[in-house]
């Protein structure tokens, strides 16, 4: 089985960003199968554009454009990918940035698909400083990675606890974002008062049903930047009430307007 060191990935990377214990690569994907391997740090893959399949020991995942995955040291997996143009943003983690900044390399374990829209907004916000790039960025990548790794680290820790009713609400919210969405609805679909539903909601997600729900749309949108479509039509497309609403929404979530940002994407 191949292994695969540090800043190394099949296909064609366009571009290596090296930060005290961190490399991060902007990667084509141009191999339509990739056999088993692994790599021999731990890394985020972060899909930005196109469309991909992974399997690991556990698991196959489709991945689409927004798709977040992290994979343990060391872990083997393989990939398949269609004839379509597919890119991805890669952050490799040496063993001495957990030694630095005191985390456990052992706290996060295993590969699998990180489908919390928070965290995927702060691997946005990563994203977005390593296109800046500016003398801050250094700093706030390692700030932002932190911010993952710890929640990450609870998540896990308390994945035993959860009732079985958020992992219901999970799967509602994930397939029906753009809809009008009430509290009485959703109450009655998880047979869960709405007064234990408002408040425990916010106990086990750290923010309430309507921030959740707003961080679904604005990923939904950020893999609609990639595409021709006018910031109307991608309002639209998300469930957003107009084009102010949604560039609102985006900057208070990501700290730059839509255009600002697709045009980070063709960096």
């Amino acid at each position: 089985m191949k292994t695969l060191y540090n800043g190394e990935f099949f296909g064609k990377t366009n571009e290596t960003l090296r930060l005290d214990g961190l490399t991060i690569t902007d990667t084509e994907y141009t191999h339509p199968y990739v056999d088993w391997h692994y790599h021999e740090n731990a890394y985020f893959t972060f899909l930005l554009q196109g469309n991909m399949r992974e399997g690991n020991k556990k698991e196959t995942y489709d991945c689409q454009a927004g798709t977040l995955l992290y994979h343990h040291w060391e872990d083997a997996h393989y990939n398949i990918k269609p004839d379509i143009f597919t890119r991805g943003f890669h952050l490799e983690i040496t063993e001495n940035w957990f030694d630095n900044f005191q985390v456990s390399k052992e706290a996060v374990e295993g590969s699998f698909n990180l489908k919390d829209p928070a965290l995927k907004l702060l691997m946005y916000r990563i994203f977005k400083e390593t296109k800046i790039n500016d003398p801050s960025s250094e700093l706030s990548v390692h700030e932002l990675l932190l911010s993952i790794f710890s929640q990450l680290s609870e998540k896990s820790s308390n994945s035993d606890k959860k009732p079985v009713w958020t992992h219901k609400i999970t799967e509602i919210l994930h397939e029906n974002f753009t809809e009008k969405l009430s509290l009485t609805e959703l109450s009655k679909a998880l047979d869960v008062h709405p007064v234990h539903l408002s408040r425990d909601f916010h106990k086990h997600f750290q923010c309430t049903l309507g921030v959740y729900i707003r961080k679904l749309k604005i990923n939904k949108s950020i893999t609609l930047l990639n595409t021709g479509l006018s910031l109307a039509e991608i309002a639209l497309e998300c469930g957003f009430t107009d084009q102010s609403h949604f560039i609102r929404s985006f900057k208070e979530n990501t700290g730059i307007i839509p255009l600002q940002y697709r045009n980070l994407l063709k960096k």
